[in-house]
């Protein structure tokens, strides 16, 4: 008999930790997914901002992070000014006897600027901006950048993503199957953090604006 009350008050004891757990296992998993989303996003933000500044200087994204490191260490952005002006238009000139003048845009280079002064200040984390920040996590994002054929013109693009699975690696392996699966304007869709595309040109990054801006 005092074994079968042992046994009884086992089954209580496990069914109200079942319980328990089914009710706070999925507060502790969304408080460390989002504290974790929020730094892979700050990351996200500082590649995307170097990848930019790299197009504008260059005409294309860099293809790897080893380039784009070297490239904010070194590369300056040109200083410009715009400035309306007008000159004698000889064809319309010649063609009506009478002097003719058309409106042009001037562009006088004011001087260079760092592109690393300009970015990030006295920081240096574009250096580890690569790796997933996450204790625990040895990975890098993973980055590749080409372009795509719209009209004719070839228009560069890139895109940088971490997996869930390596961003929550420690975490409940069902509830991570459910996060996988989200679907949700308030939540991140699908099985990366990502910013950029490789299928459309986009520079957009997939999270929610909860996290702050997904867009330039």
């Amino acid at each position: 008999m005092k074994i079968l009350r042992l046994f009884l008050w086992l089954v209580i004891f496990g069914l109200a930790y079942l319980v328990y757990n089914s009710v706070t296992g999925p507060v502790a998993f969304n408080k460390v997914k989002q504290v974790r989303y929020a730094k892979v996003i700050e990351n996200l933000k500082d590649i995307r901002v170097a990848q930019l500044a790299h197009r504008t200087v260059t005409g294309y994204f860099a293809p790897s992070f080893d380039s784009l490191v070297k490239f904010i260490d070194t590369a300056r952005f040109t200083i410009t000014q715009r400035r309306d002006s007008s000159i004698v238009d000889e064809v319309m000139t010649k063609r009506y006897g009478v002097t003719t003048l058309k409106d042009i845009v001037i562009v006088d280079t004011l001087g260079y600027a760092s592109v690393k002064d300009s970015l990030f200040k006295n920081s240096d984390r574009y250096k580890t901006m690569a790796n997933i920040p996450i204790e625990g996590v040895s990975k890098k994002f993973d980055l590749k950048a080409g372009f795509l054929e719209q009209n004719n013109i070839k228009i560069p693009v890139f895109e940088v993503k971490a997996a869930k699975n390596d961003i929550l690696f420690d975490q409940d392996s069902n509830l991570l199957v459910q996060e996988n699966q989200v679907v949700s304007v308030d939540g991140v869709n699908g099985t990366h953090l990502r910013v950029g595309s490789l299928t459309e040109v986009n520079t957009n990054g997939n999270w929610p604006k909860n996290y702050g801006s997904n867009d330039e």
